[in-house]
C-alpha cells in the first residue's frame, strides 16, 4: 500500500512501550501519523517500530531471521487488505505478536502491536534485509502498519509513554544497573 513510516505525514507523535510483557528492555515505539488520505475518516495510522533501547538495536546485535509466521494457522504475511474500508485486514489486540526475530546470539524477541486495530501492512523489506531494522528503525525498517479503531484513534497514545516519560524510564533502567 505504501503507507510505510515516510508517507506524508501531517502530524507525528511518537508514544513508547516500555517492557512489553514484563520483558525487561523490550520497548517499542508507535508512529501515530495524521493524514486525511491515509486512513478512513481521517483516521490516524500508526506505525510500529522498535524504540531505541530495545535489545535489537544495541550494539553488538546482529538479527539472523525474522519470521511473520504467529502459528501454524497465522501467517501476518497473509494480510490481504482492499478498499477504502480496509477489507480483509487483520484484527490485532494490544498483545497480539506481529513477528518474531531471532538474533545471531540465540536470542529470541516478539514484537506485539502495542495497540488494537487492523493490520494495513507489515514490512516485507526487512525480510530480505534486517539490517533496515537496527539502522533506519524508524522509517524503512519499521515493522507493520496498523489502522486503530475508529472509537479509539483519538485516545490510541493514552496508557503509552511521551518521548519525555520514556526518558525517565531510561534513566531508572541506567541508574538501577549501575
Amino acid at each position: 500500500t505504501g503507507a510505510g513510516a515516510g508517507a506524508g505525514a501531517v502530524t507525528r507523535v511518537c508514544a513508547l512501550v516500555a517492557d512489553v510483557k514484563g520483558r525487561p528492555c523490550e520497548d517499542f515505539c508507535v508512529l501515530q501519523h495524521s493524514n486525511r488520505r491515509v486512513g478512513p475518516g481521517g483516521r490516524p495510522i500508526c506505525v510500529i517500530t522498535l524504540a531505541e533501547a530495545h535489545p535489537l538495536l544495541q550494539s553488538g546485535k546482529t538479527i539472523k531471521s525474522i519470521n511473520y509466521q504467529i502459528s501454524a494457522n497465522c501467517s501476518r504475511l497473509q494480510n490481504k487488505v482492499s478498499g477504502k474500508s480496509k477489507r480483509g485486514a487483520q484484527f490485532l489486540t494490544e498483545l497480539a505478536p506481529l513477528c518474531r526475530i531471532s538474533s545471531s546470539d540465540g536470542e529470541e524477541y516478539t514484537i506485539y502491536s502495542c495497540i488494537r486495530g487492523r493490520l494495513i501492512e507489515v514490512n516485507e523489506n526487512i525480510l530480505s534485509n534486517p539490517t533496515l531494522l537496527q539502522e533506519k528503525p524508524s522509517t524503512e525498517g519499521y515493522i507493520a502498519v496498523v489502522l486503530p479503531k475508529f472509537e479509539e484513534s483519538k485516545s490510541i497514545t493514552q496508557g503509552l509513554l511521551t518521548q519525555k516519560e520514556y526518558e525517565e524510564v531510561l534513566l531508572k533502567r541506567r541508574n538501577s544497573s549501575s
